[in-house]
């Protein structure tokens, strides 16, 4: 018997087949991914070219696309305005796969602006493009898309977004539908917005939508109490002239500006000028002090009858036929005491003063709507007189806001700004009054809340100083007696000045609460008091009754 002996295997032959066996699976296995990496990259781009647009340019995304205009954000970060990504819906007929008596309803139920035969229209129409809709929301393309008509076409269109809706919305402004700044700071900084230097930096405004949202509140319920047409409010950092908050009623929703009229979108705070009356006292009297026409307060003016001028007569509402200290001309607010103390300072200071006040030009701030102040083009002795208590000169809110910073910051005017001051900044001013002014006119505002028209504004522990005005306002060529402009003008807390805060209210009607009585301590020093109630706490500003303005160099000259 032949016996055949097979051959030894080497175990180190088994070992080297093995390795290369192993060496060929992972190879497969590469091979295999790289195959699904291929057909999901095919399957992605199917979805792609469903979705993004076809033609000369690539297509777009629908669901992304980046803003094309920078966002508007408050002092904290809020967000006042963005883009939000819609869409532009078109078709291409040339390209349609699906019957269009079915379509055309389909996408009427989704887009309702367009009817069912203007849809069809579009599908069997000639050319190579038609429009549909413009903003469409993104929700509503992914609808479309489910239709799976491949002619369909969808263009991100950004549309800016006003999340507050009225809020602050004479100082944002808005857009057209195509983006351009039309009105406020949308307008103002139109480039820089748009602008491809824009970054991802928003817009930083100096104002406190908490703030603002008080602010309009007061002023909205005061102007539905008073039947008012119309209401006016700023708050203004005397340091820095950032505007904390600026209030214009009527209000518009600026998503839908085509919806607001001319009154709505009026800005009286900046583009309306008024007489805002005794208010301009506050400034007589600081010229007086500053000048050294007024050497004490115990100076005394005649006010036992109306003053004669001409053909005119200056009177007082509330006349106490006497002679008035200057303590008792501010907080009584006399019109003969002011007059006589503007005559003694005469036209050329007066204009001298109210031209560095900024008085004499439209009001400084970033803002296209600004109105330019109306005074007398001869400045004669009547018209110094009248001036002195506020008639005869209309200015803009925000003009006397920046006034009255300066009547209590120690003298420094600032321009107003809408623009975050970042700490440490310098602040650009100018001083008009001397600290010993500035002193003497914060002790004369508080005494007029505390003995006098201006009661009504007093929050407990707040220490809130100013000043009252009421104006008629001018009608064909004389003044309306029915027709008021009633003002408060004040700052907080007054032994250490950080807020200016002004409210004015156009027409009030007076009610049974205020005695038929319309006036500004009436009507809108309340609105002060409430707001800086609301605000103080928001402001780091707490009430403290433990501390006050010293009175000492006013009050012995009160009766």
């Amino acid at each position: 018997m032949n016996i055949i002996t097979l051959p030894h295997r080497d175990p180190g032959i088994r070992r080297d087949k093995n390795k290369a066996l192993a060496l060929t699976q992972h190879r497969l296995m590469i091979l295999f991914m790289l195959f699904v990496v291929a057909f999901a990259s095919i399957a992605l781009r199917l979805v792609e070219m469903s979705l993004f647009h076809t033609g000369a340019s690539r297509r777009r995304s629908v669901i992304a696309s980046t803003p094309l205009r920078a966002d508007i954000v408050d002092r904290n970060g809020l967000l006042l305005a963005t883009d939000v990504t819609t869409y532009d819906i078109g078709v291409h007929p040339n390209k349609l796969l699906t019957d269009p008596v079915w379509l055309a309803p389909q996408i009427s139920a989704i887009l309702p602006n367009n009817t069912t035969a203007s849809i069809y229209s579009a599908f069997v129409g000639k050319g190579g493009f038609h429009f549909l809709q413009r903003h469409v929301s993104a929700n509503d393309v992914l609808r479309l898309n489910a239709l799976g008509e491949p002619a369909l076409d969808y263009i991100p269109d950004p549309v800016r977004f006003y999340p507050n809706n009225e809020l602050a919305s004479a100082i944002v402004g808005f857009t057209d539908i195509d983006g351009n700044g039309k009105a406020g700071v949308e307008r103002e900084f139109d480039s820089q917005l748009s602008g491809p230097e824009k970054g991802n930096m928003p817009l930083a405004l100096s104002i406190d939508a908490r703030v603002q949202e008080a602010l309009e509140s007061e002023l909205g319920s005061a102007m539905a109490q008073q039947r008012a047409i119309g209401a006016a409010g700023v708050i203004l950092d005397v340091h820095t002239g950032e505007v904390m908050a600026m209030a214009s009623l009527p209000q518009y929703n600026p998503n839908v500006p085509k919806n607001a009229t001319p009154d709505e979108q009026f800005n009286r705070t900046t583009l309306g000028v008024y007489e805002l009356g005794s208010t301009f006292k506050a400034m007589t009297i600081a010229m007086a002090l500053d000048t050294g026409v007024v050497k004490s307060m115990a100076d005394r003016y005649d006010a036992r009858a109306p003053l004669k001028i001409a053909n005119f007569h200056i009177h007082d509402d509330h006349a106490l036929n006497r002679w008035l200290s200057i303590p008792e001309i501010f907080a009584y607010s006399s019109n003969i005491g002011a007059a006589r103390i503007a005559r003694d300072i005469g036209a050329a200071r007066q204009r001298d003063y109210l031209s560095k006040l900024g008085f004499l030009e439209p009001v400084q701030i970033e803002l296209k709507e600004r109105g330019r102040p109306l005074y007398p083009t001869e400045w004669s002795e009547i018209a110094t007189m009248t001036v002195g208590f506020g008639h005869g000169i209309a200015v803009s809110p925000l003009h006397l806001a920046t006034a009255y910073a300066a009547l209590v910051n120690g003298g420094i005017m600032h321009p107003a700004t809408l623009l975050k001051v970042r700490p440490g900044a310098n602040i650009p001013g100018k001083r008009i009054f001397t600290e010993a002014t500035s002193r003497t006119m914060r002790a004369l505002m508080r005494l007029v809340v505390t003995r006098g028209t201006g009661k009504l504004a007093d929050a407990h522990g707040y220490r809130i100083g100013g000043k009252t005005g009421t104006a008629e306002k001018p009608q064909g060529g004389t003044y309306n007696h029915h027709a008021l402009i009633s003002t408060f003008a004040g700052a907080f807390p007054l032994d250490d000045p950080h807020y200016v805060i002004i409210a004015i209210l156009d027409e009030p009607k007076g009610t049974k609460e205020t005695f038929g009585y319309e006036t500004g301590g009436w009507v809108s020093a309340p609105v002060v008091k409430n707001v800086v109630k609301r605000i103080g706490p928001m402001l780091g500003i707490t009430p403290d009754t433990s501390r006050d303005v010293d009175l000492s160099s006013v009050l012995p000259f009160m009766k």
